[in-house]
């Protein structure tokens, strides 16, 4: 039976913790620079290869939480899955010979508990939907058609700087041949959510103006806060240079500026930080633009006005925003 222990680090850049088993699997938090492509968060199961590697910065990913399949049909339920946006890691790892998969699984399952995933959903072989579970979750050659010994486990660890996903899916390749045949392979996704560079995309201040003209206000995401502070990102920078350049170019416009939240915390909460936020705006465009404080005024709409549902991660990034509202 394996043994746990709990191990504190702390280097003069960071502080971490990483809870170990003596197996080898290892998970680390807060997340670090990604070493030997194992993800910085989970590791390799000890003496793992690596087999295959991908990493998309933002994608999404559709993470099962029910089983496979429905009754009567090959095609997978509709609600077995729940689509996750963010940073997308895919390895693959050949695990050690004479190795089970209760072995390798029981590993990482109990890793990720001790270090606080919430377990959404657990199964093995037919519980999994069997072959329509095989199908949709792997396309490993030497695992399609391997599931007659599967297990899968799909988590989630909350943290204030953005979920994270684990779709853990292990299996016995007993099908083809080659360095594959009859060892237990590890598929491993980690879904980071909201790791979708901001600011990438700037509205400018003629599109601004256009969307006031027709609307009377515009949404905009290009200006960022540190997590639950009215702190503006530095990468903000160009959002506000566009606002000013919109105010130069229309000396008679006059804005509110509407802080808007998604729903995570209380109303009285989100009220109070939207306005912060609003009002860090304006101050941030008064202090370093000069634009006139006559010109502006700053308020908060906190959850109240979503554009978006705040049942899912990517929605509630579109409620999280920025107005500009004509006066």
């Amino acid at each position: 039976m394996n043994t746990h222990k709990l191990v504190l680090s702390t280097r003069m850049e960071i502080t971490l913790v990483t809870v170990m088993i003596v197996s080898g699997i290892s998970i680390t938090l807060p997340t670090l620079a990604a070493d030997a492509k194992d993800h910085p968060v989970i590791s390799r199961y000890e003496g793992s290869e690596i087999t295959n590697y991908n990493e998309d910065t933002f994608n999404e990913y559709a993470l099962f939480i029910d089983k496979a399949g429905v009754s009567g049909g090959a095609d997978k339920n509709p609600a077995a899955v729940t689509v996750i946006e963010g940073k997308v890691t895919e390895i693959t790892y050949r695990n050690p010979a004479e190795r089970t998969t209760l072995e390798v699984f029981r590993n990482y399952q109990n890793a990720m508990t001790e270090a606080g995933f919430d377990l959404l959903f657990t199964c093995k072989n037919a519980e999994c939907g069997g072959y329509k579970f095989n199908g949709a979750i792997t396309k490993i050659v030497n695992l399609i058609g391997s599931y007659g010994d599967q297990r899968y486990l799909a988590g989630k660890l909350s943290r204030s700087d953005g979920d994270i996903y684990v779709s853990l899916y292990v299996a016995m390749a007993n099908v083809g041949g080659g360095a594959d045949f009859k060892r237990v392979i590890t598929q491993l996704h980690v879904i980071e959510v909201e790791n979708m560079q901001e600011n990438m995309v700037t509205v400018d201040a003629a599109a601004m103006a256009r969307g006031i003209g027709e609307e009377g206000r515009i949404a905009l995401y290009g200006i960022g806060f540190d997590h639950d502070l009215a702190i503006i990102k530095s990468g903000s920078k160009p959002t506000l240079e566009q606002i000013a350049a919109l105010l130069n170019d229309n000396p008679d416009l006059e804005l509110v500026i509407v802080g808007h939240t998604d729903n995570q915390g209380s109303l009285e909460y989100n009220m109070d930080l939207s306005k912060r936020r609003a009002k860090a705006v304006e101050a941030a465009l008064t202090g370093n633009y000069a634009i006139p404080q006559s010109r502006l005024s700053s308020w908060g709409a906190g959850y109240l006005s979503p554009v978006a549902t705040n049942r899912s991660d990517a929605g509630r990034a579109k409620n999280r925003r920025v107005e500009l509202v004509e006066k």
